[in-house]
């Protein structure tokens, strides 16, 4: 079964508003993230992918919305590229395209598009480039593996492409080489008009205002208000607020509900304090 992660640990989601008009809608461009691999599932290798990705989404206005984790085993690549490739603007799929009888990758990308997969002319090229006579073997060979119709994703670490296919970005799972990849493939991504944010520390612990904050989520429509509880080694259990709007004035009056929230549920619990000391 795949591994779905929605959001970060120890982050609620209070609100959050669907886009009004056509403008806004045509304005937001989403993306998925498929690991594959054994070794991410078995905890053998620690992913630094998606944070470098999620990251990256932010920062040009790409909004991510769903991560998978699945193992080596075709069925279930194929089925959850089917799934996010139908549901978002992009996919980006990292890790299974090497040189070893588990790098099924490729293969899946192709089974999922229906077309063919053979040795790509272009991809033995780049290898040629690299590895002479004898040691561009079988196995590196597989790594030219190319799914017909793709382009390549050039790959200035270690030579062996990437590909796209249709709007799958297909990329190593080996960090260095696939941040350098998706450098390559960052401008050619639509973007959409980024999400502002800003915190706000609340000075309370989470308990003292989930209430009042779902209630000016559901004010702010068209925000997204998260809460991050966090230790304050002097005051103990704390609460960051983040407010998230494509909307300048609409952030801002979000904000200012929040701010003006806090600030009763302080005093409130300031007189609560002083009558029972």
């Amino acid at each position: 079964m795949p591994v779905l992660i929605a959001q970060k640990p120890g982050m609620k989601l209070y609100g959050l508003g669907k886009e009004t008009g056509m403008a806004a809608a045509e304005q937001v461009v989403t993306a998925g993230i498929l690991v594959i691999g054994d070794e991410i599932l078995s905890g053998r290798t620690k992913d630094k992918n998606i944070g470098y990705i999620a990251e990256y989404c932010t920062n040009i206005g790409v909004d991510l919305k769903e991560v998978r984790v699945v193992s080596d085993d075709q069925a279930a690549i194929v089925e959850a590229l089917n799934a996010l490739r139908s549901r978002y603007t992009y996919v980006f799929t990292s890790g299974g395209i090497g040189p070893t009888h588990d790098d099924i990758t490729a293969d899946c990308v192709a089974a999922a598009f229906g077309v063919s997969i053979d040795h790509d002319p272009r991809a033995v090229a780049l290898l040629q480039t690299r590895f002479k006579g004898a040691d561009l073997n079988e196995a590196r060979l597989r790594m030219a593996r190319i799914p017909a119709g793709a382009d390549l994703i050039p790959n200035r670490v270690s030579v062996a492409p990437g590909f796209r296919l249709g709007n799958v970005f297909v990329m190593a799972g080996v960090p260095s080489i696939m941040q350098a990849m998706f450098d390559e493939v960052a401008p050619q991504l639509k973007t959409g008009v980024k999400l502002q944010s800003v915190s706000v520390r609340a000075d309370l612990k989470e308990g003292d205002i989930g209430t009042a904050l779902g209630e000016i989520a559901k004010a702010h429509p068209d925000t997204m208000i998260g809460s991050y509880p966090f230790h304050d080694e002097q005051r103990g259990p704390n609460t960051n607020i983040v407010i998230r709007s494509r909307d300048d004035q609409k952030l801002a009056s979000a904000k200012n509900a929040v701010e003006e929230m806090l600030s009763l549920a302080r005093a409130g619990l300031a007189s609560k304090q002083q009558k029972a000391g």
